[in-house]
């Protein structure tokens, strides 16, 4: 069986899986008015991280949507790209249910399952996933595909910066050595809440880093994106907090990154509890850097916390409730 340990020592195998089996769609930005990505949980996390990483070049609006339905203004001249590791998930079912009733195009990221059966049927382009894993850790696989369908959509050359991305994570000493210097900043309370305090382009790796944090070391996770936090929830920051704070600044913004230096040392100077990652740059290997580094702390702190990351105990549960319903 695929475990999380193992699955993060391979983990630059799913990019290599990925540049070794894309396949051009031979679609182009052009032909579109927007693009909009679905998907739940560790299938869909994936689109709000490619979203954030092309945000400053992509030449139409892209929308991530995590739910059932699919927005009024999806047609023809939408393009639909949907994912779910299992190709089961009934919320991502529904919304391509709901595309192909509009027109559009639409293309699936997927292990298989009713999603790959539905694209087969419709003759639509799909990308065929490895199977064996839990979704949340075949981040590589959907993360790597998304990234290179966009790239392609734009004309985009990235398979230097994936290779590059792999590389480093496959010599992945020092990243592990990361995970293990953040782990020693929450040593005494590695159970308590977090709160990740991001920017826009790294609001999808936050994201992620929340779940990893939700599903694997059973911990309550939250996500602050500034500018917008240093609107309202700075109002909050007022003396110790019990909670584990983690800063990821990509540094792509000056503005952005004076409301980060101002927000640390409000939290320092209260003695709160804090982990920072600053980037000097923005790119596919500094990227999946820091997603796997967060990931090894989320797993890392799972045998002091006592929980196993392989059981996913309430939501198998809700899945069946859902059933009966």
């Amino acid at each position: 069986m695929i475990t999380h340990h193992s699955s993060l020592e391979t983990f630059h195998q799913q990019l290599d899986y990925v540049l070794a089996n894309y396949t051009p769609h031979g679609l182009k930005a052009s032909q579109f008015s927007n693009v909009f990505m679905g998907g739940l949980g560790g299938s869909g996390i994936g689109a709000t991280i490619a979203k954030g990483y092309f945000a400053n070049r992509f030449p139409i609006p892209v929308e991530v949507v995590n739910d059932y339905h699919i927005p009024a203004y999806v047609n023809e001249k939408t393009l639909v790209i949907l994912g779910s590791y299992s190709g089961n998930t009934e919320e991502t079912l529904s919304m391509f249910d709901e595309a192909i009733a509009k027109g559009a195009q639409i293309i699936v990221v997927s292990a298989g399952g009713e999603l790959v059966k539905k694209a087969s049927a419709h003759n639509l382009k799909s990308y065929a996933i490895e199977t064996g894993y839990q979704p949340r850790m075949a981040l590589g696989y959907s993360l790597g595909f998304l990234l290179k369908i966009m790239a392609e959509l734009i004309d985009e050359a990235i398979d230097a910066d994936l290779n590059a991305a792999k590389e480093s994570l496959q010599n992945n000493d020092r990243l592990k050595d990361l995970a293990a210097e953040i782990g020693k900043k929450f040593q005494k309370n590695p159970g308590q809440r977090y709160t990740i305090i991001t920017d826009g382009p790294f609001y999808g790796v936050a994201m992620r880093f929340a779940q990893q944090l939700n599903e694997n070391s059973k911990v309550e996770a939250f996500v602050t994106p500034l500018p917008e936090g240093n609107h309202n929830v700075i109002e909050s920051y007022y003396g110790k907090l019990p909670t584990n704070f983690v800063v990821l600044n990509s540094s792509s913004n000056e503005r952005v990154s004076a409301r980060f230096d101002f927000i640390t040392a409000l939290l320092e100077r209260e003695n709160n509890t804090m982990a920072v990652i600053e980037t000097e740059e923005l790119t596919l290997k500094v990227m999946f850097d820091i997603i796997y580094a967060l990931d090894w702390h989320t797993i890392n702190i799972t045998e002091p916390l006592n929980v196993d990351p392989m059981e996913i105990e309430n939501i198998i549960s809700l899945k069946g409730y859902l059933s009966e319903v």
